[in-house]
């Protein structure tokens, strides 16, 4: 893993609100050049971004958005500008967000590891992926879907379950894992999100399930 301090991983998680502040209010991509160099190394990058919500004393949180790039194909800032303004407005399952909405969505911004291709056993795979530790992508043929660590954690999936999940998010049946031709890649993440909105940022630790 990379290892960015919680004051690192903060400072890109307000890069991303802001880059999507500039974007919604200026329709301007905000561009930084006098950074750390740990902000140019290449490293895959998604943004969520989630509808924060306190109701009876509870928190709750929805999904608003969540867009990236699993490969780093570019330095991490400029990632994390991009994943976060998609993330805002080309999530094709929300209509994109409005400004007078960033008072009321947190930012949660997942750094990750380059994909690992596991080439075992078919029926080896579920005890090579560690719930906590490793987020999934499925590919066969065309067709490829990503989930993130976090979304295991969160959904209480065991290992098998978090496969079934991954190759839905790909459009193939829950099996297709199973079949040969199927690639399955293991990544980690470093995950850093707002409390509240534009509040405290904290570096999850998922096997705590914070």
């Amino acid at each position: 893993m990379m290892g960015l301090s919680i004051q690192q991983g903060s400072f890109l998680v307000k890069i991303a609100r802001k880059a999507v502040e500039e974007y919604l209010k200026n329709e301007r991509i905000i561009k930084l050049t006098q950074i750390d160099p740990i902000y140019k190394i290449k490293r895959g990058v998604f943004t969520t971004i989630e509808e924060y919500k306190i109701s009876n004393g509870m928190v709750n949180k929805e999904l608003r958005g969540c867009i990236g790039f699993p490969y780093p194909s570019e330095e991490l800032i400029n990632l994390t500008i991009k994943s976060a303004i998609l993330a805002a407005t080309e999530d094709p399952r929300f209509p994109p967000l409005e400004y007078d909405e960033l008072e009321k969505v947190v930012f949660e911004l997942s750094i990750l590891t380059e994909p690992k291709l596991l080439d075992v056993d078919k029926k080896k795979l579920p005890s090579m992926i560690k719930i906590g530790r490793d987020g999934l992508i499925i590919e066969r043929g065309l067709m490829s879907g990503l989930l993130l660590p976090q979304v295991a954690v969160e959904n209480e999936w065991d290992a098998e379950t978090f496969l079934c999940n991954a190759c839905l998010k790909a459009g193939l049946t829950p099996d297709a894992w199973l079949l040969k031709g199927t690639k399955v890649y293991i990544f980690q993440a470093e995950i850093f999100a707002e409390l509240e909105p534009k509040g405290r940022i904290i570096k999850r630790n998922l096997y705590r399930n914070e």
